[in-house]
C-alpha cells in the first residue's frame, strides 16, 4: 500500500516543487518552481528547530514584544546564541523613527523630518538590561501608538533620564496630547517622568 503526501512550498503554499538533493543526514531538500518565491530550498523535517520557516520573524516579532534572548530561546526551542546572531544581523535594517512617519534627503547628513500624525495617545514602556556586566546598564525606551500598536519611536542608550528626555523630545513633532507610561519597572522613579 502506497501513501501519498501532498507538499507545498511553506513560502508561497505552491505544490510545483521539485526534489533538489538530500542534507547530510539524508533528509529529501526541495526546491519551489514559482519564479516569483523567495524560497531556495527547504526540507519537511529539520533536526535543528531555528532552520524551520519562520523561526527567524518570531524571534524579531519576540524582540519586539520584550522578550529577553533567553525567554526567546526557550520558547522557540533554539540556542540563545542563534537569537543574538539574528537579532545582530537585523541591526543595519533598524531606524529609531517608524519609516512611515519621517522623509529621509539623501545628499545631507541624516536629519529627521517627522510627519503629522494622527495620534491622540502614546503608550511608552522601558526595557532596561545590562551589556557585559551590571555596571554596564543599558535603557531602551520606545513609545507606541495607543489604538494601532505601531511604534512611534525608540531610544536605546545608558541607563540615565536623558535616554528618556530624548524619546519625549523625538515625540514632540508628532503633538501627541496625552501620554501614558506603562509597566513602571522602579515606581519610585516614574514620577520624574510624567
Amino acid at each position: 500500500m502506497k501513501y501519498y503526501q501532498e507538499i507545498t512550498c511553506p513560502n508561497c503554499t505552491n505544490s510545483n516543487l521539485m526534489k533538489s538533493g538530500s542534507s547530510d543526514r539524508g533528509v529529501q531538500r526541495y526546491r519551489c518552481q514559482t519564479t516569483a518565491c523567495s524560497t531556495n530550498t527547504f526540507m519537511l523535517e529539520y533536526c535543528y528547530k531555528a532552520c524551520e520557516f519562520g523561526t527567524k520573524e518570531h524571534v524579531v516579532e519576540m524582540a519586539i514584544n520584550s522578550s529577553g534572548t533567553r525567554d526567546t530561546a526557550r520558547v522557540l526551542k533554539i540556542n540563545k546564541n542563534t537569537v543574538t546572531r539574528t537579532l545582530k544581523n537585523k541591526e543595519n535594517s533598524l531606524v529609531q523613527v517608524n519609516p512611515l512617519f519621517q522623509t529621509f534627503d539623501q545628499g545631507k547628513p541624516l536629519e529627521v523630518r517627522l510627519e503629522q500624525v494622527c495620534c491622540d495617545e502614546a503608550e511608552m514602556d522601558e526595557q532596561w538590561s545590562f551589556v557585559g556586566n551590571k555596571s554596564n546598564q543599558r535603557w531602551l525606551w520606545h513609545a507606541v501608538d495607543h489604538k494601532t500598536n505601531t511604534v512611534l519611536a525608540y531610544v536605546f542608550g545608558k541607563r540615565k533620564d536623558i535616554v528618556f528626555k530624548e524619546l519625549k523630545a523625538l515625540l514632540l513633532p508628532l503633538n501627541i496630547s496625552r501620554s501614558l507610561k506603562i509597566r513602571e519597572t522602579e515606581p519610585k522613579r516614574s514620577d520624574d517622568f510624567i
